[in-house]
């Protein structure tokens, strides 16, 4: 797939990296300093750097890794979004990191729908810490992570089934775009765990079934 990466911060490079060694064609797009995208785009195969609305330009699948307070520059930089898969792993965190902004009547995922029409959009991947995608090996032992997304297109939620595999990870549909609503806030309690318990980020979930 052409996969654009907006947002160049841990989560961005880490899930890019991963594909972009799958083969994958990748676009680094959304950041402060260039420099910094072209030398990140020579690190992996079949990687470059652009602008967001390069990004958007050149690929079917995109990667929203931007901040949540973020989001409506990156979407105004990106420019028409219409008929692409648009992956969202962003969580609608407060400005202290404390509680999530929105929750249960509404998710970020719903509302980059609404500020990106037309677009695919499937909410994925913010349910890891990006510790996890950085890592040479995404097992924990011999288990493997489980990824929950959710979305509405058919083909979208193919796709990014296809890209959660090449992670490293079980994907696992939980139901239409509104699922996010349960998604964003177990997001939070994973942040929670990681930093107000003490557990870090070097943990992720996995379901067990039988």
């Amino acid at each position: 797939m052409n996969i654009g990466i907006i947002g160049s911060g841990k989560m961005g490079t880490g899930l890019g990296k991963i594909w972009a060694n799958k083969g994958h064609a990748v676009i680094f797009s959304y950041s402060r300093n260039q420099e910094k995208l072209n030398d990140l785009a020579a690190t992996v195969p079949h990687a470059w750097a652009g602008t967001p609305a390069e990004a958007a330009a050149r690929s079917e699948v995109i990667l929203l890794a931007t901040r949540w307070t973020d989001v409506p520059d990156a979407l105004r930089q990106a420019g028409t979004l219409h008929g692409k898969v648009v992956i969202d792993c962003t969580n609608p965190l407060t400005a202290d990191l404390s509680g999530l902004s929105l929750g249960f009547t509404t998710s970020a995922a719903e509302e980059i729908a609404g500020m990106a029409p037309g677009a695919r959009v499937v909410k994925a991947f913010n349910t890891a810490f990006a510790q996890v995608y950085e890592e040479e090996n995404r097992l924990f032992g011999s288990r493997r992570v489980t990824m929950l997304f959710c979305g509405d297109d058919p083909d979208a939620k193919t796709a990014v089934s296809r890209l959660i595999h090449d992670v490293g990870f079980d994907p696992v549909y939980c139901g239409p775009l509104t699922a996010a609503r349960y998604l964003e806030p177990l997001a939070m309690l994973m942040i929670s765990l990681g930093y107000s318990h003490g557990m870090g980020t070097n943990f992720a979930l996995s379901l067990i079934r039988r």
